[in-house]
């Protein structure tokens, strides 16, 4: 597992909920560090021992744990450069949701070895899509739906999400898009700097 997503769930746990939950993480999972590094390769077992842990402190299902991940991803104000980058995906919601095939290739440009799961995006009729992705991990589907959740809002696109339980290691995410423009988006400018 690529530490870059081992760091990203532990600044999720840290900024959630605190300094001291994520010493409690740290000591349950048996970690033989205190702190992930995001260039290096973890065992996927560490992984899963935090997520457990870190479920069984705060007495949430894996589910919810993840998809608040994946939506603090986005919506957390220091995270703009993954935002930046989702964004850079289109104008719309909908143009967002046919860049996501491209973002494996996006994301390997600036980290050549991140490995993020295939996207494969299916309009199935006026306004729905399902998103299919293999799971580098199991629940992981979740922390992309809590992505797309967050991308929504920030685009003002009303959008209601469900997930399948993995089927032949591949989540399938439902997306129906009900309103693309029901509030107002964030504000979003090409260069970083735009006022």
């Amino acid at each position: 597992m690529h530490g870059l997503i081992n760091r990203a769930l532990e600044n999720f746990l840290k900024q959630r909920h605190g300094l001291v939950l994520w010493k409690r993480v740290v000591e349950r999972a048996q970690l033989p560090f205190d702190s992930f590094e995001p260039l290096l390769t973890y065992d996927p077992a560490f992984t899963d021992r935090v997520i457990a842990v870190a479920c069984d402190e705060l007495n949430q299902s894996h589910e919810t744990l993840l998809e608040d991940m994946g939506t603090a991803l986005v919506s957390h104000r220091d995270r703009d450069g993954l935002r930046r980058l989702l964004r850079f995906g289109g104008i719309s919601f909908r143009d967002f949701l046919h860049s996501l095939e491209e973002l494996p290739d996006r994301a390997r440009l600036a980290l050549p070895d991140l490995y993020l799961p295939e996207l494969r995006l299916e309009e199935r009729a006026a306004g729905q899509f399902a998103l299919m992705a293999a799971p580098p991990f199991e629940g992981a589907g979740f922390i992309l739906m809590g992505l797309l959740r967050a991308m929504a809002d920030d685009y003002g696109a009303l959008v209601l999400l469900d997930i399948t339980p993995t089927v032949s290691d591949v989540d399938v995410i439902s997306i129906y898009l009900l309103d693309e423009s029901h509030a107002e988006g964030r504000r979003f400018a090409l260069s970083a700097g735009a006022p």
